[in-house]
């Protein structure tokens, strides 16, 4: 088994998806994060989140779920000693993105819905109880 990667002029190491895809088990681990790519196999025992966390993104990209979590300016430090190339660029574009557009449309009917609908309803229930209070004491 030759050498992975490919060199870029810059002297940046490519890996294609397919590379890192393979990269999934104890003996290597290999994430994606910001089209980085992270061999983080001798860190698996460290991770103070534990080593299944990062086995579950082993060979994919673990970008969405880096940033929900909030990692510290220290655990980025530590991250980025971890790099040890960048997907190719013409695979950048093939890792699956975090689907903002259908939270992003849930959110705005969310919003539609409580900013309208729910005052409308209030104000109709208010109406209606003051008729027919009023409508009693005639």
């Amino acid at each position: 088994m030759g050498e992975k990667g490919e060199q870029s002029p810059a002297g940046v190491k490519y890996y294609r998806l397919s590379e890192i895809e393979e990269q999934n088990s104890f003996k290597s681990t290999w994430i994606i994060i910001h089209n980085k790519v992270y061999d983080v196999t001798k860190f698996l025992e460290e991770h103070p989140g534990g080593e299944e966390v990062l086995r579950e993104q082993a060979g994919g990209n673990a970008t969405e779920s880096f940033e929900d979590v909030g990692h510290s300016s220290d655990a980025r430090e530590m991250a980025s000693s971890m790099v040890i190339g960048e997907v190719h660029p013409d695979d950048q574009d093939k890792i699956s993105k975090p689907e903002e557009t259908l939270v992003t449309t849930v959110m705005e009917e969310s919003s539609w819905w409580t900013n309208l609908v729910i005052p409308a309803l209030a104000a109709a229930i208010v109406t209606l109880i003051y008729r027919i209070y009023t409508t009693e004491r005639e």
